[in-house]
Order: structure tokens, then C-alpha cells, then sequence
């Protein structure tokens, strides 16, 4: 079947389903493969929950007309999703970086949705499946589009941005996310830049974090960047304190006060309002948009707790965010200070090396508490001997409950694949 026929058909579907468990009637279901499944082997359940039809790449599934054999499955979405993209004619902003991806995504949904009617990433569809699921959940009636753009690997956001096809971009910032897997810190310079690149490619507009030394300097391959948040940018905001949660200052100067905590995340306020400013959202709106955001989903998200504050920060983490985390835990002014961090994944050769450096911070700290939990955290512990060390979480959930936490500020961190968010019930 040609392209343009199967674009047909999804515009009258209107739907993708890539799981058997979730099948919108009258989509269209991708018979994606991945490590430990083939979901070839799935087609005709799709069809039997109400899928209009089934795309597959293994004929030998095909059960009637009903099921479209293709070359390859990932890369027919992927061509779909670019061809939609073209037919689409509204300003999409990519964003990808190393930290707070997330975050910067949703304050500059919340800001410029004062304004235009705006589809922005869900959850964490921002890799070579979930970019153009997103791209195809974009229709007519929207006027604008956020797109995240995730990578571990050089060429990834290269890939994403031909089907995303971004106007208009940002990067939050490089760090040491998935050093292992780009195979060195100059790499993931490299990959992260491949967004600007695709904008210098298209005559694109970018955003760009002055104060942030490696982005700064990139900024010369653009003829007109979009400075933020210094003085004589384009945007300028200033951060008047974050303890625990952010204020800051308009360039108007009014004090706006956030529900996100973390100095850290000024620079992800600071990038929505400047393109807030950009695409004329008025400024007391953008400001009250990043007023009402309540963070969620693990990252710096706040619980309280009968005699605890906990700043919940396990959605993921590498050594730039675990750092980030730790400062801002040392710069609040709390009572008792109690840090409880996991394993940083996807650090390959460098993991010893980074966990060691964790432990050397924490140490250095002066917290009241330490845990450090997992395998990798071993590293962490040789560095901090006094710190209390747990291989396995059950073994740290048994010491919690036996000498349980009270009157503290407990900072939880780690990589998503520990499942430290668990522990929290015990704090």
C-alpha cells in the first residue's frame, strides 16, 4: 500500500493503537516489535477489540484485508507521522536536553495555552515511537504544538526532529544523562545540538539559556537567537529565592510566586515565559500560568507529610540532576535534612566514577541522615562510610521501619528503574 493511501485511511480512522490492551475502536493498530515481543503475533486481536485495521510487517499474520503488510512497521509510523507533520501548517516547538525535558515542556504548555489552543507531548512519548504518536495525535483544530525529544544515542534527535519537523526550539541543558550510551560527554553535546542544527538547517527560531556557558556558545551558529533570562535579553526574569519553593522576578517586575521547588528550575520558567513573550501571550497571563503549575509525576514534587516534607525526585536521574538535587537540599533552610538516594542508570564505564562523586558530595553535606540504596551505590559509600547503605530497597524499607524518620526534609532520588517512589509510605 503507497503512503498516501494509508494517510487516507488514517484520517478517517483518526486513531493509532500500538497495544492490544488499549484499542481505540476504529483505529489503526501498528504491529510494533520490540525486545521481547512481536506484535505481528497480536494483529488479529486488534481487529477482534475494534481496530478498523492492522498494520503488520510479517505476512504470515495477515488474516483479511483488513490487515496492511508493510516493509517495516516502526519505520511505515514513522513516515506516516512525517507526512502528517507536513500537512500540518502551526508553529511546533522541540525541546530536548539532559535535565528537566519534562518540566520546561509543561510551563511552556501551560503558558502559551493562555493564548493558542496547544498539543503538547504526553507523559514521556518523546522517543522514536512516542514522537510520532504524538505528531499523529495532532489535528486540524490546534494551533500550536510542543514536542519533547528524548535521546540516548547520537542521530536520535537528528531522526526525531525529520518527523517532528520543529519551527521553533530549545535546548534546557546538557548534562551527563545516558553518558554511557552516547559513548562520552562531547557526544551528548553533539546529539542534543543535532535540535540546532535541524533549526539553522530550516531557518528555525531558537531559544536559548545565556547564562548556560555550552548553549551560549552555540548560539553564534544563529543569526537571531532568543536570549534568556539575563539582563538585555530578550526575556529577563530574576530568581529571588527557592527555599523551598521558586520566586522570582519579571522583567516588568512583578514577584511571582511557583509550587516548583529547586533553583534548578528557574532556567525551565524562565525559557516558557520568553516564548510566551515571543508568540504575544500577555505577560500577566504567562505569569499566572507558571503560578498555577503543580508538578507531578516524581519530579521535584513536593509531599507533606504528618512530620515530614518530602521533595519526591525518583522519576529519573543522572549525575547532573542527583547533583542538582543535592545542592538544593543543602541550600534550604529545614529543621532536620535527611537525603535518601538510589542507582543513576545508562552510565555504562562511567558509573563507579559518578556514584563515587555522589558520595563525595553527600559527604561533604553535613546532612543529618544518608541512605544510599542499590548495587551501584556501593561506589557512593566507599566514598562516605558513614553513610547507611542498602543493597536492596526491601532492606532499606525494614530499616525505615524500624527507625522511622520525623521533623525532617527528606530528599528521594534516583533513576526510575529502582522504584524508590515506593519507599515514601514508610516516611
Amino acid at each position: 500500500m503507497q503512503l498516501q493511501e494509508l494517510y487516507q485511511r488514517f484520517l478517517q480512522a483518526g486513531k493509532i493503537s500500538t497495544d492490544t490492551r488499549q484499542i481505540i475502536p476504529g483505529s489503526i493498530f501498528f504491529a510494533l516489535r520490540g525486545d521481547k515481543f512481536n506484535a505481528n503475533e497480536f494483529a488479529a486481536q486488534a481487529l477482534e477489540k475494534g481496530a478498523a485495521y492492522a498494520v503488520i510487517d510479517e505476512a504470515q499474520y495477515a488474516t483479511d484485508a483488513r490487515c496492511i503488510v508493510v516493509d517495516e512497521v516502526l519505520a511505515t509510523l514513522q513516515a506516516l507521522a512525517r507526512h502528517h507533520r507536513n500537512q500540518l501548517k502551526i508553529p511546533v516547538i522541540g525541546l530536548t536536553g539532559s535535565n528537566g525535558k519534562t518540566t520546561s515542556k509543561e510551563l511552556v504548555q501551560a503558558v502559551v495555552s493562555k493564548k493558542f489552543k496547544t498539543y503538547a507531548t504526553k507523559g514521556n512519548l518523546n522517543n522514536h515511537i512516542g514522537v510520532p504518536l504524538t505528531i499523529l495525535a495532532i489535528d486540524n483544530s490546534y494551533e500550536l504544538a510542543v514536542v519533547e525529544m528524548g535521546a540516548n544515542h547520537l542521530g536520535e534527535i537528528a531522526l526525531l526532529c525529520s518527523i517532528a519537523n520543529p519551527t521553533h526550539g530549545f535546548i534546557t541543558n546538557i548534562g551527563k544523562a545516558h553518558i554511557g550510551t552516547f559513548g562520552g560527554f562531547e557526544n551528548i553535546i553533539r546529539g542534543k545540538s543535532e535540535l540546532y542544527q535541524h533549526l539553522i538547517t530550516t531557518n528555525g527560531t531558537v531559544f536559548i539559556n545565556s547564562q548556560n556557558t555550552i548553549l551560549a556558545n552555540m548560539a553564534k551558529r544563529f543569526a537571531h537567537p532568543y536570549f534568556y533570562p539575563a539582563a538585555g535579553d530578550y526575556y529577563h526574569a530574576e530568581l529571588v529565592d527557592a527555599d523551598p519553593f521558586i520566586r522570582f522576578k519579571t522583567e516588568a517586575g512583578a514577584i511571582v510566586q511557583t509550587q516548583l521547588m529547586g533553583a534548578y528550575n528557574f532556567e525551565n520558567v524562565a525559557v516558557a515565559l520568553c516564548i510566551g513573550k515571543f508568540f504575544g501571550v500577555p505577560a500577566a497571563a504567562a505569569n499566572l500560568a507558571i503560578a498555577d503549575y503543580v508538578p507531578g509525576n516524581m519530579r521535584s514534587q513536593v509531599i507533606s507529610k504528618a512530620t515530614n516534607t518530602i521533595i519526591l525526585d525518583a522519576y529519573n536521574a543522572n549525575p547532573s540532576s542527583m547533583e542538582a538535587a543535592i545542592e538544593n537540599l543543602a541550600a534550604m533552610k529545614a529543621k532536620k535534612k535527611v537525603a535518601i538516594v538510589g542507582d543513576m542508570f545508562e552510565l555504562e564505564e562511567e558509573a563507579a566514577k559518578e556514584h563515587s562523586r555522589a558520595g563525595e558530595l553527600l559527604k561533604s553535606k553535613n546532612f543529618d541522615r544518608v541512605y544510599l540504596c542499590g548495587g551501584l551505590m556501593k561506589e557512593a559509600k566507599n566514598s562516605f562510610p558513614q553513610a547507611l547503605y542498602f543493597e536492596r530497597k526491601e532492606e532499606l524499607i525494614a530499616a525505615l521501619k524500624q527507625n522511622p524518620i520525623s521533623e525532617a526534609t527528606i530528599l528521594v532520588k534516583a533513576s526510575r528503574g529502582i522504584g524508590l517512589e515506593t519507599i515514601v509510605e514508610y516516611l
